[in-house]
């Protein structure tokens, strides 16, 4: 099977204490972990040890990604491709970050860093294995299931497009083509949704955004209130895309890493044809509803 989903962000903060009271209070992560200069945190569906790690740094940006994999084989197998294309590729022992097994670490042609790992520890969520309610009671501010999808910026979309496709398997569901033919953005999945990482035209190893799931438009909604209300810098929404069809608002934590929330899109067969968008309806493409892209939504992070 291979890769088949999201398994964790690492995000750098030049404020641990303020970041981790945001993800926790705002967004409504749990906590599981903490070192001197981490944190590490989980959806409250997740079973997972951990999602998101929020790691001390003076700049914020990406640290690393990784995605997981459904056997230990897998990790061999992408290791040879992985050299074969010409990466370097490192393996990184069990235990080296809280909860994760083996797993292996190599920089992308598009300058970020990414791991692929099998094993990881199963802390479970916050519900009894026997007659659990829908959801605890103990919920605070927006409270997502899980980690969703990352999005991705590069100089040269279609190379990194070519690799994540050739190399680790991804499957392109939608793509925004420039004028000239060349694409200015790709969506690719590995879990049958319309995107589990979205690459874009920007800087060489830029981070845009990462995602949280949402269960449905009026979860959308109650997440605006939540950051209205705590005064949050909210970039677009609520609204839609024309690309994955989903429900979104993008919004900032205190270092500058852009967030989103995002509900709905479509389930993607592995042998369906990708969609595609064309320059001309880039704004309707982002933003189904305004027609248009605002100023801030360009800017990245590297």
């Amino acid at each position: 099977m291979g890769i088949f989903r999201l398994g964790h962000v690492e995000v750098r903060v030049p404020d641990l204490e303020l970041a981790a009271a945001y993800y926790t209070e705002v967004l409504g992560l749990v906590e599981v972990a903490r070192e001197p200069e981490r944190v590490y945190l989980k959806c409250w569906d997740e079973h997972d040890h951990h999602s998101v790690v929020l790691r001390y740094a003076p700049r914020y940006g990406l640290d690393h990604a990784m995605y997981k994999c459904d056997s230990p084989d897998d990790l061999a197998y992408y290791e040879q491709r992985l050299e074969a294309y010409g990466c370097i590729v490192g393996r990184v022992p069990a235990g080296e970050e809280p909860g994760m097994g083996e797993g292996i670490r190599f920089a992308t042609p598009t300058g970020h860093q990414l791991e692929l790992v099998h094993k990881v520890e199963k802390v479970g969520n916050l519900l009894p294995k026997t007659n659990p309610p829908p959801a605890p009671l103990s919920l605070v501010g927006i409270h997502p299931p899980r980690i969703d999808h990352l999005f991705l910026t590069c100089e040269s979309v279609d190379d990194a497009t070519d690799f994540f496709m050739g190399v680790l398997d991804f499957r392109l569901t939608e793509q925004l083509l420039a004028r000239d033919g060349h694409r200015l953005g790709s969506w690719l999945e590995r879990s049958h949704s319309p995107h589990d990482l979205a690459l874009v035209t920007g800087p060489q190893g830029g981070l845009h955004h990462f995602a949280f799931w949402l269960d449905d438009w009026n979860a959308v909604r109650t997440a605006a209130d939540i950051l209205a209300y705590h005064g949050v810098r909210i970039d677009m929404g609520p609204t839609r895309h024309g690309i994955t069809r989903g429900y979104t608002i993008y919004f900032f934590d205190p270092a500058g890493n852009r967030n989103e929330v995002f509900t709905g899109g479509y389930w993607h067969d592995p042998d369906a044809e990708p969609i595609t968008w064309t320059e001309d309806q880039m704004g309707k493409a982002i933003f189904y509803y305004e027609g248009a892209i605002n100023e801030e939504f360009l800017t990245v992070h590297s």
